[in-house]
């Protein structure tokens, strides 16, 4: 099971990778970085995509509801609260373990491509993976499974 270094050594190896880091998304502080950044600053990249992250992660429209279905009627078998028991299942600290709902948040630029990977921990998975791709070198299919089988086997 990797630590953060060997994550990221692990992401850097995909095809046409240009950065990766591992960000807490409620402070935006980096836990760890390598390669470039878009902006040539590990800390300011990690602050602003820690806000994308946020936005996704804690916004109504993607949270899924009381059945399992999120805003767009697509199931989320992650949160299983039953109907009218007050758990929203949208793993905001209510007391439901039911997680986060995103997974994943993907960014396509003219360039590039940002991955953002939403990583289930034991304590209160603030946690995500980002990886930056070369659009050109980079295949986004697979990066995203790549990174999945990283955050699960990742240990903090």
């Amino acid at each position: 099971m990797p630590g953060i270094d060997e994550c990221l050594l692990e992401a850097m190896r995909l095809p046409g990778a240009l950065g990766a880091g591992v960000v807490d998304w409620t402070s935006g502080l980096t836990l760890g970085t390598i390669g470039q950044s878009p902006n040539d600053d590990h800390e300011a990249t990690a602050a602003e995509t820690a806000e994308l992250a946020r936005m996704a992660a804690e916004h109504p429209a993607f949270r899924a509801t009381a059945f399992g279905a999120t805003a767009f009627g697509a199931t989320d078998f992650g949160a299983t609260a039953p109907a009218g028991s007050g758990e929203s299942g949208d793993g905001s600290g209510d007391g439901n373990d039911g997680g986060l709902s995103v997974e994943d948040v993907i960014v396509t630029t003219r360039t590039g491509y940002h991955l953002l990977h939403f990583v289930e921990t034991t304590f209160d998975s603030s946690v995500f993976l980002h990886l930056w791709l070369n659009r050109d070198e980079g295949n986004l299919a697979l990066a995203r499974l790549r990174l999945r089988d990283l955050a699960e086997r990742l240990v903090l």
